[in-house]
């Protein structure tokens, strides 16, 4: 996997969370979205600067997947924290990216 690789992958992440979310930078506070064909879903911001968002999204009371995304309104890119190496990286985005879309499939939206 490349750099350009891995940077796709953030942008991809940007994308599919604005299907979810509508624009990131608009984000505050926290979210829940109910569905009844699939399990709670939830959206806390967990810090605001200037040119980043740090959310942590969760299916509450199940142990995966849970994530802490850094959002670049900037760049557009979403990066799911965490993993030391590049391999580790990878795969943590591509969880995030394919539960994104998941999650969409299912009808979660919070408003935005």
């Amino acid at each position: 996997m490349s750099f350009v690789a891995l940077m796709a992958l953030y942008e991809s992440n940007y994308v599919r969370l604005g299907w979810l979310s509508g624009d990131p930078g608009a984000l505050r506070g926290e979210y829940v979205s109910r569905r009844a064909a699939d399990c709670e879903l939830r959206l806390a911001v967990r810090e605001r600067a200037r040119y980043t968002t740090t959310i942590e999204l969760t299916y509450p009371g199940i142990a995966m997947p849970e994530l802490s995304v850094r959002v670049y309104h900037d760049a557009r890119l979403a990066e799911a924290q965490g993993g030391e190496s590049a391999p580790e990286r990878w795969a943590r985005n591509m969880l995030l990216n394919k539960w994104l879309e998941y999650c969409v499939e299912r009808g979660h939206r919070f408003p935005g």
